[in-house]
């Protein structure tokens, strides 16, 4: 596991990242993964941990915000934590689903452990509109506009459809396909 540590508007200290990369690779026990991308920062005194897992086509995002900034990275990797086990329960039903002798092959630890149920979603509603291309200025006026925090529209530079949305701190996300 390489884990990436930066800094924006702090300096990384050596007992930082030996803090991170302890806290973090506790996380292996639910799965193997090839890298992690941690960022430390500082915004009008609150300390942000932002940490970043890719892992079979998903990402794995937790951001934690607090006065401290160890407890910000014992708040991302207990997020971390969640989303892995959530993640690696879809997995193992999805194998209990399709294959009726799993039981056999599951380690003894796993078969006892009491299985999440899967959260049923439900739309509740569909919305169909006509897309037309725009700079993202453009996209954002539109959205603040309409007073949502996200804005589907395409792209004029690329003409790819891209998502806009706002984000916690105020400001904005732009999602484009690669």
């Amino acid at each position: 596991m390489r884990i990436t540590v930066r800094g924006k508007n702090i300096e990384v200290t050596d007992a930082m990242r030996d803090y991170v990369t302890k806290r973090l690779s506790k996380l292996e026990k639910y799965i193997e993964f090839d890298e992690v991308q941690v960022t430390l920062l500082v915004e009008r005194g609150n300390h942000v941990v932002e940490a970043t897992i890719p892992i079979n086509g998903m990402i794995l995002r937790g951001e934690e915000e607090t006065g401290d900034m160890y407890s910000s990275i014992d708040l991302v990797v207990d997020k971390l934590e969640k989303q892995l086990e959530k993640y690696k329960t879809k997995l193992l039903s999805r194998r209990l689903k399709n294959q009726q002798n799993v039981a056999k092959e599951l380690p003894a630890d796993l078969i006892s452990r009491p299985q999440v149920e899967e959260e049923n979603y439900r739309i509740v509603r569909t919305k169909r509109f006509a897309i037309k291309p725009m700079p993202v200025d453009e996209a954002v006026m539109q959205m603040n506009l309409l007073g949502h925090s996200f804005f589907v529209f395409t792209n004029a530079e690329t003409e790819d459809v891209n998502v806009l949305y706002r984000r916690k701190d105020g400001n904005y996300g732009l999602i484009e396909p690669i």
